[in-house]
C-alpha cells in the first residue's frame, strides 16, 4: 500500500465499533455546516431581492423547482457514483475508484450540459405552463438563462462533495461548499444594486453571483480531485461499463429525487392564480424555513453509511440503534425549529419584505409546516436506510405515493375551501403521514432482512 492509499484509508471512518451518537453527532455536524451555508446563501439572495421589489422575488420562486429539480436529478447520479465508488474503495481498490470517479463526473457534467441547453431554449414557454406572467415572466426567463451557465459546474462541486465523503474525507465538502456560499453572499449585492460603480442588474446580478460563487466552489473541488488525491484519470476506458453500473443506482435515486422538486413546482403553479404577492411570500417563508430544514436533511443523510457499514458487519443491533437516533435528533430538532418559528416568523419575514400580503402568506407557511420538519426527517431518514439496504423500489414508491396520492389531490381539495392556507396544511399533513410511513415500511423491511440473513448463515 503506498502512502497515498495509506492516507486515504486512514480517512474512512469505520461507524461499526465506538458511541454511534458520537459518530452521528460528527457526520452531521460537516453536513450541517455547509447545507446551512448554502441555504443561507440562498436566503440572503431572496433578502437582497426583497430590496428590488415583489416582482423580483416570485421570479426566483418561479425557478427555484426547476432549478431544484436538476440538482435532485444531479445528486441522484451522485447516488449511483458513490454506491459503486464506496464499494471499491472498500475492496481497496483505488485505481477502479479513480476511473468510476472520472467516469462518473464525467456523466454528471454530459447530464448538466444538457440541461442547461434546454434550460436556455425553452425558457419562456416553461415558465410560462408554470405560471409566470408579465413582468415575473420577462424577469423569471432573464434569471434562468443566466444560472443555467453555471450548473454545470455547480453540478460537478455538489456530486464532489459527495464523492469526498465516500472516499474519506468529511470535512473538505464543508469548504468546497461554505466558499462557494460566502462569495455568493458578498458578490450580490455588487452585481445586484451596482456598488462600486458596476451597473445596477437586479434580477440578473442574483444570477451572475450564482454563477461566479459555483465556479470558485468547482475551482476548489477540482484541487481535491486532481491534485490532492489524485483521483481523475484522463481515459474512457471501460466508461460504458461504469456508465452502467452508476446509472443501475442512480436513476431510481434521479426519479425519487426529482419527485419533491416537481411537487414545489406544483405548489408554485396552485399558488399562481393568488397573484405574484402570495408566489413571492411562500417563496420568502420556503426559504426561511429550509433554514432549519437543512438540519434534518443533515441528519437524514447520514443513515445510509452508519446503516450500510453495520449492516456489512452483521451489527443488526447498531443497525436498530442508528435508525432510533435518527429518528429521534429529527424530531426533537422538529419541535425546536417550529418553536423558533413560531416566536420569529414574522420578524424574519419583515426583514425581507414588509408588503402586508407576503408578510401575511409567508407567516401562514412558517406557522403551519415546520411542526412537521422532523416528519420529513423520518421520511428521508428511511430513504437513506433503503438504499444502504440495495432496496431502491421503496423510496421511489414512497416519493410517488406522497405526491400523487397525497399532496396533490388534498392541495387541490384544501386550495378550493380554505385558499392558499389550504395547500399548506396539506403539505403538513403528507408530511406527518408519509414519515410514519416510511418510518414503518422501513422498520418492516429490516427485520425481513435480518432473518433472511440469519437463516442463510444457519
Amino acid at each position: 500500500m503506498n502512502g497515498m492509499d495509506a492516507a486515504s484509508k486512514s480517512r474512512t471512518a469505520s461507524f461499526t465499533e465506538g458511541d454511534l451518537s458520537r459518530h452521528l453527532m460528527r457526520l452531521s455536524g460537516y453536513m450541517i455546516l455547509g447545507f446551512l451555508a448554502m441555504t443561507l446563501a440562498s436566503f440572503v439572495e431572496i433578502f437582497y431581492l426583497g430590496r428590488v421589489g415583489t416582482e423580483a422575488i416570485a421570479a426566483v420562486t418561479f425557478a427555484f423547482p426547476v432549478l431544484m429539480a436538476i440538482g435532485a436529478a444531479t445528486r441522484g447520479i451522485g447516488v449511483g457514483i458513490g454506491a459503486v465508488l464506496a464499494r471499491a474503495i472498500g475492496a481497496g481498490n483505488r485505481e477502479r475508484a479513480a476511473f468510476l470517479t472520472t467516469h462518473g463526473l464525467l456523466l454528471v457534467l454530459a447530464f448538466n450540459i444538457a440541461c442547461s441547453v434546454l434550460l436556455i431554449a425553452f425558457a419562456q414557454p416553461l415558465f410560462h405552463l408554470l405560471g409566470a406572467r408579465e413582468a415575473v415572466l420577462d424577469l423569471v426567463v432573464a434569471y434562468i438563462r443566466i444560472s443555467a451557465l453555471g450548473y454545470p459546474l455547480f453540478g460537478l462541486s455538489m456530486v464532489g462533495t459527495g464523492l469526498m465523503r465516500a472516499i474519506g474525507d468529511p470535512v473538505y465538502p464543508g469548504i468546497v461548499i461554505t466558499a462557494g456560499s460566502v462569495l455568493q453572499v458578498l458578490v450580490g449585492p455588487f452585481l445586484i444594486f451596482g456598488l462600486l460603480g458596476l451597473p445596477a442588474l437586479g434580477v440578473e446580478g442574483a444570477a451572475w453571483s450564482f454563477v461566479v460563487a459555483r465556479s470558485a466552489s468547482f475551482l476548489i473541488a477540482v484541487y481535491w480531485f486532481c491534485f490532492r488525491e489524485r483521483m481523475i484519470r484522463i481515459s474512457l476506458t471501460r466508461f460504458g461499463v461504469h456508465a452502467r453500473e452508476i446509472l443501475h443506482v442512480g436513476v431510481p435515486a434521479m426519479t425519487s429525487n426529482i419527485i419533491e422538486p416537481f411537487a414545489a413546482a406544483v405548489v408554485t403553479r396552485l399558488l399562481a392564480p393568488f397573484g405574484a404577492a402570495v408566489v413571492a411570500g411562500f417563496g420568502v417563508g420556503s426559504r426561511i424555513e429550509s433554514v432549519v430544514f437543512m438540519v434534518v436533511i443533515g441528519i437524514a443523510s447520514n443513515a445510509a453509511p452508519l446503516v450500510g457499514q453495520n449492516w456489512g458487519a452483521r451489527r443488526f443491533d447498531r443497525v436498530d440503534e442508528a435508525l432510533r437516533l435518527c429518528y429521534r435528533y429529527c424530531l426533537v430538532w422538529g419541535v425546536i425549529a417550529a418553536v423558533i418559528m413560531w416566536m420569529g416568523a414574522e420578524l424574519f419575514v419583515t426583514v425581507i419584505r414588509d408588503e402586508a400580503e407576503v408578510v401575511s402568506t409567508a407567516t401562514s407557511y412558517l406557522y403551519i409546516i415546520p411542526i412537521t420538519i422532523g416528519f420529513a426527517g423520518m421520511f428521508n431518514t428511511a430513504n437513506g436506510a433503503f438504499n444502504a439496504l440495495s432496496k431502491p423500489l421503496p423510496p421511489l414508491v414512497l416519493s410517488l405515493l406522497r405526491l400523487l396520492v397525497f399532496y396533490i389531490p388534498l392541495a387541490l381539495l384544501a386550495r378550493h375551501w380554505f385558499g392558499h392556507v389550504g395547500i399548506f396544511a396539506a403539505a403538513a399533513f403528507t408530511n406527518v403521514v408519509l414519515g410514519v410511513w416510511a418510518r414503518e415500511w422501513n422498520r418492516r423491511t429490516v427485520i425481513r432482512q435480518r432473518q433472511r440473513l440469519v437463516g442463510v448463515r444457519a
